[in-house]
């Protein structure tokens, strides 16, 4: 048996596929990771891997890296599975980075060379919406390592909002949470202008006796194991909401009105027909911490802002699923 993010699937005896099934491969490439999916006719898993980061953005050698590792990810998962890419009858993927036409284009274009067919690209964050909504229409809205918010309407119509960092206003991701946490200490030490909680906390944990030990800090951003630093500000970013910090309490309600405005903004522009609108939340900061008081206020005001009912749906399946979902509703 093989296990990711909670899911099991049946990877070793596969050998015993019959030979009339169909077979469908998801992939969810991503900054950091890529997962890659088989699933049979039934949608259950039935082999999964993982590989490195597959966001052309972050590589030298642009589309052409990032071809190379998907390819590479692929031939994994069938070798894992023992089938050929020949008894796979459609692959679809949600990758990060594939934000334009032209992305879309020239990533198509790479795949096609090495001889994959029958397949569709899409944003990665498109699949979020189908990995966690009960129907064919909804919002994601996604804060993790970077910010996203995107939706799928009763019409098939989709819409990306967010994702181009500070050119679009992205706030409330892990690495911008962590940096107003420095922030605020910076300022509460540096310029007296408010205190913090978080000042004691990050003190406290790195033996800092003065601020200029604190200003030292700010080059673990760029240390190798920078995601700890980062994980820890973010952890003590939300001890401290719990504890009511003014400091921190407004950046919540930043962070709340800003995402309320990404999901208002899809109500508006968007068609979307049932009565409640479905929003899947998804991302570390939305899944995987202790983030409630954020969340509470993320779904008073985007109700109020946007003017509609809506049922908010944290993602608990990993969003690859969404892949198969998605293939079911449009593909076959």
């Amino acid at each position: 048996m093989c296990n990711y993010d909670g899911v099991i699937a049946d990877c070793k005896n596969f050998q015993t596929k019959e030979l009339h099934m169909s077979y469908y491969i998801g992939i969810d490439g991503g900054g950091t990771k890529t997962a890659y999916a088989l699933f049979d006719e039934k949608k259950n898993i039935v082999a999964m891997v993982k590989g490195p980061g597959s966001n052309h953005e972050n590589m030298e050698n642009g589309f052409d890296e990032a071809a190379d590792i998907i390819w590479a990810g692929i031939k994994n998962l069938l070798h894992e599975a023992d089938i050929s890419i020949h008894d796979v009858d459609f692959t679809l993927m949600g990758l990060a980075g594939i934000d334009h036409p032209f992305q879309h284009d020239e990533m198509k274009k790479r795949l096609l060379d090495y001889g994959l067919e029958k397949f569709e690209i899409y944003n990665d964050g498109f699949i979020v919406v189908k990995a966690g909504s009960t129907g064919a229409a909804a919002i994601g809205y996604n804060c993790g390592t970077g910010t996203c918010c995107n939706s799928i309407d009763n019409d098939g119509k989709m819409l990306q909002l967010a994702g181009l960092g500070e050119f679009s206003g992205d706030i409330g991701n892990g690495h911008w949470i962590a940096g107003e946490t420095y922030r605020m200490v910076y300022d509460d030490v540096y310029l007296g202008l408010r205190k913090t909680a978080v000042t004691k906390m990050v003190f406290d944990e790195y033996s800092l006796s003065s601020k200029e030990e604190f200003l030292s800090l700010v080059s673990r951003f760029e240390d190798p194991d920078a995601d700890k630093f980062i994980m820890r500000l973010i952890d003590f970013f939300f001890d401290a909401a719990k504890l009511g910090d003014k400091a921190v309490l407004d950046v919540i309600d930043k962070m709340a009105s800003r995402g309320a405005a990404l999901i208002a903004a899809h109500l508006n522009t968007n068609n979307f027909t049932d009565d409640v609108v479905e929003v899947v939340l998804s991302g570390s900061i939305h899944t995987k911490l202790p983030s409630e008081i954020y969340i509470k206020a993320l779904m008073e005001k985007a109700s109020a802002a946007g003017g509609r009912k809506l049922k908010f749906i944290k993602l608990t399946q990993p969003p690859v699923t969404g892949c198969i979902n998605w293939i079911f509703q449009q593909y076959i």
